[in-house]
């Protein structure tokens, strides 16, 4: 039976059908939380809700929407209770060279992997504020990793690094990093704890096209000291160290999870990407 740290909490996960956020949903609801999940993919949602029962509820979410973000918080208040731990996962990306960017893809990218992160961390504090003053929620759960609760979010080794046809990608997720810090900054008052994960290469089915092209792959592996893409429960382990008690003085952290690559570089994506379309002529 796995290690039941998070028994009696509340935990909500923002983009939760696939690859990392299932990871984080599966491995929380088996240490004991009562987990709510919200994204597009319904049927992904659904069958998570069938493997895990009672202690999971979900609702279709769009993060970029006010409204969704507020109601997926709004679920795990009147479903559970409260919400303690937080994990903002979903994001997404419409690559292209600068000059050949379309306006609608750099708006696609970063509302989802920015603005999306933004929403959600203000109504799951906002929620957590409210329990603070009312004394219930993390407060009155001596696991808890903070005293008002814990939000993780999920940036990327790309915060860092940058890649050719990325730019929307890597200024959003640079952003999550500094939103992060100052999530940090702002909620500490309230014993809200706010700290990021930077994954490298994560083999999920938003990555797939890296793993189907073995050129691709190969130029991937060349870069990763560890020599290997990590799975989404090595994701998970380390966004629930940061939620934890173990965490309890940790907070506005950023924690690079990607096998050493960072010390290496990001893999030269031209041959894989095709020219700049744009011409000076």
């Amino acid at each position: 039976m796995a290690e039941q740290r998070f028994a009696g909490q509340v935990g909500l996960v923002a983009g939760g059908a696939s690859g990392i956020g299932r990871a984080i949903a599966r491995r929380l609801h088996a240490e004991g939380a009562q987990v709510v999940a919200g994204d597009l993919n319904v049927e992904g949602l659904e069958a998570l809700a069938a493997e895990l029962g009672d202690r999971f509820a979900w609702v279709r979410t769009d993060v970029t929407q006010e409204a969704d973000a507020e109601a997926l918080v709004a679920l795990a208040a009147t479903r559970f209770g409260r919400l303690d731990l937080a994990f903002n996962v979903a994001g997404a990306s419409r690559p292209g060279y600068i000059v050949d960017l379309a306006e609608a893809d750099w708006d696609f990218t970063v509302d989802l992997c920015l603005k999306g992160v933004f929403l959600g961390m203000k109504h799951q504090a906002r929620q957590m504020m409210r329990q603070a003053a009312e004394g219930t929620g993390a407060a009155a759960t001596p696991a808890a990793g903070g005293a008002g609760g814990a939000i993780v979010n999920i940036s990327s080794l790309n915060a860092h690094v940058p890649m050719h046809a990325g730019s929307a990608y890597v200024a959003a997720k640079a952003g999550v990093e500094m939103l992060s810090r100052n999530g940090a900054l702002e909620f500490a008052p309230f014993g809200i704890r706010v700290n990021a994960v930077l994954p490298g290469l994560v083999q999920t089915p938003l990555t797939r096209r890296h793993f189907d092209n073995p050129d691709a792959h190969a130029a991937f592996m060349e870069r990763i000291p560890l020599g290997r893409a990590a799975q989404p429960e090595e994701i998970a382990g380390p966004a629930l160290f940061l939620a934890s008690a173990d965490a309890a003085y940790v907070s506005g952290a950023s924690l690079l999870v990607d096998g050493a690559w960072a010390v290496s570089g990001y893999p030269d994506m031209r041959p894989f990407r095709g020219p700049v379309a744009w011409n000076a002529r």
